[in-house]
């Protein structure tokens, strides 16, 4: 029988519940909203408390175990071609390390990408996975990394035999797709399993004219943040299994062992009711914002001092596919940052862009903006152009060549975070071995691992870029004037 994509089973338990009239004696203490300060629900509203339901006797009968979810997670699956779709309340930086453990365990190799978010290091802290970093392709001119290709996962794996899978970033901060199918094919060669952190991909199963996601391209494992790209809360996420090479029991257990038990239904509420809107609508609404893309695309292009990247940057050595809905805009012939772009145009346009660094800025469409949206973000990009000049010139950030963030690993980053550390300055931290995580913010992706050994371009590019403006939140010293060492 096919599923029924018109219901929306944890939409329909909530609307129950309210039906039923329950009087609640357990949690959540603030009572469907009757203990809230009335100060609190002028801002948020009580009709979101109303909903803020016990999973477990609230949404669902203990008697069902947890069937309410159970059925929403199958249509999930149905919904995208996966045989298992996980819920999860902790956004993709959960999925992913539930992903990873249930493929490798302590001290076991796994292939990473080294363009991971911080997430992704977290999970290999936690786990004592030994990563085997596979490293993307640099782009000097525009200093952005593509991810890895086929090659040099094959590489990797022959170098590394008894690595126990793969894990690649696709599509990343910036739009570059990777060549999923040429990937996972190499792992299938090698018998191990392919996880694609698909974190800015949840909306890709569901066009024809978007970049083929990652079970359609032959993944295992993927994890999209739902909450990203597509309509559901934040912290939404969704990790979907296809095939054998992962243990559907095995990745439930791991994945219980790091969520809550406190799951939050509104996040459960919104990923069902998406589900359901983009099987329903989303080829339509998605078609609409290809074309709103193509639009500003045209416009953007026109505007002087922006270098709008485009499919120029699809090709070997470089992207395999880019997602028409990331808008990256290299800002540096304006001669300002894109930090310098992007705090103003928070400030003097209230345009909140959703990536920036020393070179560009990045804005995301999602099916959710219309005219008026697109307005006022080509608006605000012609006033930047227009009014860059009157900003003031900082010091440039010390951009490292091409391979020079490539660090030798020298312990493992478990051994090096949990070991005994020391704080040093910057310039003295050079040659020791870092014991901290150090991530521009955002993306989130790392400059310095724990475990690696600091190079002086990496240094040079933290401290002068925290000067012009880098944020590095996760460091111990947020000026990146001192770095966290492993002592010794």
């Amino acid at each position: 029988m096919s599923a029924d994509h018109s219901r929306a089973p944890v939409l329909e338990a909530v609307e129950a519940f309210h039906r039923r009239g329950d009087v609640v004696f357990g949690p959540p203490g603030h009572k469907q909203g009757r203990g809230v300060d009335p100060r609190v629900l002028a801002v948020l509203g009580e009709r979101m408390f109303a909903a803020d339901i016990l999973t477990l006797n609230g949404l669902d009968d203990r008697r069902e175990s947890q069937g309410v979810v159970s059925r929403a997670e199958a249509l999930m699956a149905d919904a995208v071609g996966a045989d298992h779709a996980f819920f999860s309340t902790c956004g993709s930086s959960l999925s992913v390390k539930s992903a990873m453990i249930s493929v490798a365990g302590p001290g076991e190799e796994l292939l990473i990408s080294r363009n991971a978010h911080k997430s992704v290091i977290a999970g290999v802290i936690i786990s004592g996975i030994r990563p085997v970093w596979v490293h993307p392709k640099f782009d000097g001119e525009r200093h952005l990394a593509h991810p890895p290709e086929p090659d040099d996962v094959r590489a990797a794996l022959q170098a590394h035999p008894g690595a126990k899978g793969m894990l690649l970033i696709s599509p990343t901060d910036w739009g570059s797709c990777a060549d999923i199918p040429g990937v996972a094919r190499v792992c299938h060669e090698f018998g191990v399993p392919l996880i694609v952190d698909e974190a800015w991909g949840a909306h890709l199963p569901f066009h024809p004219d978007l970049p083929e996601w990652g079970v359609g391209a032959g993944a295992d494992l993927v994890v999209t943040s739902v909450h990203k790209m597509g309509a559901a809360i934040e912290q939404s996420s969704c990790f979907h299994l296809t095939g054998d090479r992962v243990d559907p029991h095995v990745l439930s257990a791991r994945e219980d062992l790091l969520g809550t038990t406190s799951s939050s239904p509104l996040v459960y509420a919104s990923l069902d009711g998406w589900r359901r809107q983009m099987v329903e609508q989303g080829e339509d609404l998605l078609g609409a914002a290809l074309e709103r893309a193509q639009r500003l695309r045209r416009a953007v292009d026109g505007i002087g001092g922006l270098d709008l990247m485009g499919r120029e940057v699809v090709g070997p050595g470089a992207a395999f596919e880019l997602d028409p809905l990331a808008l990256t805009v290299d800002v540096r012939a304006l001669g300002i940052s894109g930090y310098q772009a992007g705090d103003w145009l928070r400030s003097a346009c209230h345009v909140d862009v959703g990536s920036a660094d020393a070179c560009r800025i990045g804005a995301r469409l999602t099916h959710a903006d219309d005219d008026a949206t697109e307005a006022v973000l080509l608006d605000a990009l012609r006033r930047l152009a227009a009014e860059a000049g009157d900003l003031e010139r900082l010091p440039p950030t010390q951009l490292p060549p091409p391979g020079s963030l490539e660090l030798e690993t020298a312990l493992l980053p478990r051994d090096a975070f949990f070991g005994p550390v020391e704080q040093v300055p910057a310039q003295e931290a050079v040659g020791r071995v870092a014991a901290e995580v150090v991530s521009p913010y955002p993306p989130g992706v790392p400059v310095l691992t724990p475990g690696e050994v600091i190079s002086a371009e990496a240094v040079a590019y933290l401290t002068s870029g925290t000067q012009a403006g880098m944020l590095v939140p996760d460091a111990a010293d947020a000026t990146a004037g001192t770095l966290r060492v492993v002592a010794g």
